[in-house]
């Protein structure tokens, strides 16, 4: 895949919907410095491309009572596909699970967890250890979010 041209406009344009997706052509346009209709062919242009993807909401995981978040370092013994298959099935299924990623290092894989409480953590922790055998597991309670942030630097 070929990385897209983005010229400073398009960048303008990415910066307004990272910020905010939900405003109208016609507010993007006047902050950008253009009108509403390049405005649009552009972010199309940029969907097309794959710049751009779904479009969602973000919501406050506090006030959904999600206060705690852990961050589950896992170290494996196994490293064959039926055991990578098995393990990604059962991340991916978990709704607690916001993001998980496959390392380089001691560590395999980082998995970010969002749960009302320890309580609901340990139920995630034996549901995973159940659905698939794990060398080490290692869980750091954040204790304070310092940035969290979905916009990119474009």
């Amino acid at each position: 895949m070929t990385r897209p041209d983005l010229d400073p406009l398009d960048r303008k344009i990415l910066m307004e919907l990272q910020e905010d997706a939900s405003q109208s052509l016609d507010d993007i346009a006047r902050k950008v410095g253009s009108s509403k209709t390049p405005v649009w062919n552009r972010i199309r242009k940029m969907r097309e491309q794959g710049v751009i993807g779904r479009q969602t909401v973000l919501l406050d995981p506090e006030a959904l009572g999600l206060e705690a978040c852990f961050f589950v370092l896992v170290r494996t013994a196994d490293h064959d596909p039926e055991w990578q298959d098995r393990f990604l099935g059962s991340v991916r299924a978990r709704p607690e699970v916001m993001e998980a990623h496959r390392l380089a290092g001691d560590i395999d894989y980082i998995l970010k967890v969002r749960v009302t409480n320890a309580r609901a953590y340990d139920a995630f922790y034996q549901a995973l250890i159940r659905d698939v055998k794990i060398h080490n597991v290692t869980a750091l309670l954040s204790m304070e979010e310092i940035k969290s942030t979905t916009i990119l630097p474009v």
